[in-house]
């Protein structure tokens, strides 16, 4: 088993989601273009991101960490036999 877990939006408190996708969006390394973008538009981003379903909110219940990821990425870790089979480059 893979331990992470997709976590439905509507299960997460308003002010819990809000805390996380500030948090999110604050991170080191975490990239918006060129010119920098407040703060709540980057969430607002997120959020709409989340409820498109191009994000998903995921939950490492092992690491007891949580992530927001593209959905390929996160259907990959919830459901690792999904994943498609990439060979690393140089490995033929």
């Amino acid at each position: 088993m893979s331990g992470f877990v997709q976590v439905p939006l509507e299960r997460v408190p308003e002010e819990s989601l809000t805390a996380l996708l500030e948090e999110f969006a604050s991170r080191d390394g975490t990239d918006y273009g060129e010119h920098e973008t407040p703060l709540s538009e980057r969430v607002e981003q997120l959020r709409r991101a989340l409820t498109s379903g191009d994000l998903r909110l995921v939950f490492g219940a092992d690491e007891e960490r949580w992530d927001i990821l593209d959905k390929r990425a996160a259907q990959s870790l919830v459901d690792p036999a999904s994943a498609p089979n990439v060979v690393p480059d140089g490995a033929e």
